[in-house]
């Protein structure tokens, strides 16, 4: 009998017109047919969204498409595929793997990973005499000579593009100034509050310093798709965002189509390392699904080799299966994916390991303190030493 799938799942770029294109070949073969359920493109958002319908326990969504970082709040809510997948799951990274896996149980599967990088304009750095910055210093030093020269012919021309609202994805971009000044990871791996040290507020402050100069005042509202929009229409000298971004900007509506290069983010300076956080989405059963077959059948497909080619080339998503890095096809169409193997194997994580179900919260302190420096509500070694005390009281006698 055919069943009726609800699939649920951000919708940034091209995603929802993209799924239709991935499921389409499942459909075919099973005779099931599946909805996708488009949710704003801040994860903070479609967590918030995702823990009502759980802990309803609503029917209504089979499949959830699911953040690298949201395993340990919500594994208790979805269907343990470690059976369903035992004989594919040893193609992934097992890094990936382990990151969705909570008590033993794999509560979610691979479809892609992510990392991000520094976009910058080829033509641009040609014209200006300037090399692709290695550190922050550089980056502000490039960024400000491009602008000051474009912006006599080009009023809407920016440095630098990034992502400054309070959210998520300030939780990325600051864990990777942090880390890259040699600040740590905001919580260690093993428990321990770290971010109110000199080196996170150096590079918080440095970042401060961006906005308003290299950066438009209103980047402190921007997500991902706000630096898309500035960066794809020709108004910025560098962007930091996902790979997702670098098909679309070779696309034929877009103005820098074929005049820029990608590369990792700079350190915080020459003796230290560039940081990109890992991000990835998996793909999960919810236990409330009335057709939990079918759904662990789209599960297995999503994240299967066919379909992370598919997002590969459509799409510039990272996979997770080790083969397809040396798939000639993805080398020559979309070059970026070899180039990036290494940088995500050395990515930095989010702390959800270490504070389990406490990381939204931990991640919401962490931006908001992030952000209330970046807008000038006090210095970030003054909002780093209250977010300290913070962390300490919700860590209580240990992360649970």
């Amino acid at each position: 009998m055919a069943d009726e799938l609800f699939y649920v799942s951000g919708a940034t770029g091209a995603a929802v017109e993209n799924f239709k294109k991935y499921v389409a070949p499942w459909e075919a073969q099973t005779g099931h047919t599946v909805t996708m359920v488009p949710m704003p493109s801040s994860t903070t958002d479609q967590f918030a969204q995702y823990r009502l319908w759980l802990a309803a326990g609503s029917t209504d969504i089979d499949v959830y498409q699911t953040d690298v970082i949201w395993a340990p709040q919500l594994a208790e809510q979805f269907v343990d595929l470690t059976e369903a997948a035992k004989d594919v799951a040893g193609n992934h990274f097992p890094s990936i793997i382990e990151s969705q896996t909570v008590g033993g149980k794999l509560v979610a599967l691979p479809i892609f990973t992510d990392a991000p990088a520094l976009y910058y304009r080829k033509d641009l750095l040609e014209k200006y005499g300037v090399a692709v910055p290695k550190t922050w210093d550089e980056l502000t030093a490039a960024a400000q000579t491009i602008q000051d020269g474009e912006k006599a012919a080009n009023p809407d021309f920016w440095g630098f593009v990034w992502q400054g609202n309070a959210y998520e994805g300030l939780t990325c971009d600051a864990l990777e100034w942090v880390k890259s000044f040699g600040g740590g990871q905001i919580v260690e791996p093993d428990g321990t509050i770290s971010i109110n040290n000199e080196k996170a507020a150096k590079a918080i402050e440095t970042a401060k310093g961006w906005v308003g100069t290299i950066s438009p005042e209103g980047i402190l509202s921007y997500q991902e798709e706000e630096a898309r929009g500035v960066w794809q229409t020709g108004n910025a000298a560098f962007m930091r965002n996902w790979p997702y971004a670098y098909a679309l900007g070779n696309g034929d509506d877009s103005k820098v189509k074929g005049l820029f290069g990608v590369t990792t983010l700079p350190a915080g300076s020459a003796d230290e390392k560039s940081a990109a956080t890992l991000g990835g989405w998996n793909v999960a059963v919810s236990k409330y699904s009335e057709h939990q077959e079918a759904a662990i059948s789209l599960a297995l497909w999503l994240s299967g080799p066919e379909v992370q080619k598919m997002r590969a080339l459509n799409e510039t998503n990272l996979p997770t299966i080790v083969s397809l890095y040396d798939d000639a096809e993805i080398a020559e169409k979309a070059p970026i994916i070899p180039q990036w193997k290494d940088v995500f194997l050395n990515a930095v994580p989010r702390p959800s390991a270490p504070t389990l179900t406490k990381y939204s919260e931990v991640s919401a302190k962490f931006f908001n303190a992030v952000h209330e420096t970046l807008a000038g509500n006090g210095s970030a070694a003054d909002n780093l030493a209250a977010l300290e005390a913070d962390l300490t009281d919700l860590k209580g006698d240990g992360w649970k």
